[in-house]
């Protein structure tokens, strides 16, 4: 039974970053050592507008689109690409510079699947069928600022609610925004009652995470007021850094090697923050800041002591955790003529696979000493998407603005 259920595990991806939302594939997995000269496409389909990722979970892929003005989940079979159902979540977000559609990537657990609208609507639906089990909305039932055209910052105005919520062991946490005490709050995640709400930070880009820092475990939060550390039990606040910046604009997801986090953003530049004990509690003090190297919506992947993102010259930088201090930097992999440039990145083993928004895929070693490619191909078109991947295939898909296509590939026999 044990031999069997590793294979199991390794071919899901069932939420942002994958499993543990670290852009790390399980070491179980099966991954390649270079990149195919033409990946097979094993499916195409056509999708609508939209920047939720793509998710895998159980052999079904999950996608969250606008189809007829309405933020729509879908569920696929992995296999073929064959639709089994699809479910309405709630009215389609616009903002003036993104598509039309939903920005929160799927979260699978067992027999149920989670998604959050851009304006602020989560539902618990059924993996089977699609039906709802239970519901919520951040601005109705917690009085949150509603982060469209009458957001009180300027930035988190412009592109709705975006931040995947993350569960831990019967919680459901998520960053609502209540501006009355809560801003993170914690839901039974079978039932969708309310267990604790927390602090009353609005609500940023940035998904939350679930780490164990200086011996504590504890929900991760980077909001529109900074980085902040929460007891899973009641929600209470263990620590903060402030993060502030004209625009609210805190988007990456915070990176966390040991008990330090690293988070950026365009302003603020990028942190380096170290938590640990103090008398009986936590305190967390920021260590370095490189404004040099400033991360703005393209989360980072760490392996070991040395961190690997997007640089703001749409180069591939490697820093150190613990100092901030610049390893390398490599142009090539992000061409884009875009004002703003995004990548993704997914650490396989001892390499990294990044997907850059012009639809490059490429693979490199996460070497510190320096840059090696191992491989490029161009696979898709313009994307902001983050990629899944399971037992070989990569899910990916395209289209910033106006339809697009969600592909199946074959990066292994």
């Amino acid at each position: 039974m044990a031999f069997l259920a590793v294979p199991l595990c390794a071919e899901d991806w069932p939420q942002w970053r994958g499993p543990d939302r670290s852009g790390h594939v399980p070491e179980a997995a099966r991954v390649p050592r270079a990149l195919p000269a033409r990946p097979e496409t094993v499916w195409r389909i056509g999708i609508g507008e939209g920047l939720a990722s793509p998710v895998v979970a159980g052999g079904k892929v999950f996608y969250f689109d606008n189809q007829g003005g309405k933020e729509t989940l879908h569920a696929l079979e992995a296999r073929d690409g064959h639709e089994l159902w699809r479910s309405p979540v709630d009215d389609t977000f616009t903002d003036e510079q993104g598509p039309s559609g939903p920005r929160c990537t799927p979260l699978v657990e067992g027999d149920r699947v989670y998604a959050q609208s851009g304006k602020g609507e989560l539902q618990c639906l059924t993996v089977a069928e699609g039906h709802r089990i239970w519901r919520t909305n951040f601005m109705k039932d917690f009085g949150a600022a509603f982060l469209g055209e009458d957001s009180p910052v300027p930035g988190a105005a412009e592109h709705g609610y975006t931040a995947a919520p993350v569960i831990a062991d019967h919680r459901l946490i998520a960053c609502v925004g209540g501006t009355n005490r809560a801003g993170v709050v914690c839901f039974e995640k079978s039932t969708g009652k309310v267990l604790w709400k927390s602090q009353s930070d609005l609500a940023a880009y940035a998904a939350p995470m679930i780490a164990t820092l200086a011996r504590v475990k504890q929900a991760v939060c980077f909001t529109v007021e900074g980085l902040i550390g929460l007891g899973l039990e009641d929600g209470s606040l263990l620590w903060r850094v402030p993060i502030k910046t004209p625009y609210g604009r805190n988007c990456t997801t915070p990176v966390v090697v040991g008990d330090w986090v690293v988070v950026g953003s365009y302003r603020a530049g990028l942190v380096g923050i170290k938590v640990s004990a103090d008398g009986a509690g936590l305190k967390a003090e920021r260590a370095w800041v490189n404004k040099n190297e400033p991360m703005n919506f393209s989360s980072p992947v760490a392996i070991g002591s040395h961190l690997f993102g997007l640089g703001p010259a749409r180069q591939i930088v490697c820093l150190e955790v613990e100092t901030g201090k610049l390893n390398w930097s490599k142009q090539g992999y992000v061409t884009t003529s875009a004002e703003i440039a995004h990548a993704s990145f997914l650490v396989m083993g001892e390499n990294i696979l990044v997907c850059s928004d012009d639809g490059l895929l490429a693979l490199f070693a996460g070497d510190p000493a320096g840059c090696r490619d191992l491989g490029q191909v161009r696979v898709c078109g313009k994307n902001w998407c983050s990629p899944a991947y399971a037992d070989g295939r990569l899910y990916v898909q395209d289209g910033i603005k106006g339809t697009g296509n969600l592909y199946c590939l074959k990066l292994l026999p």
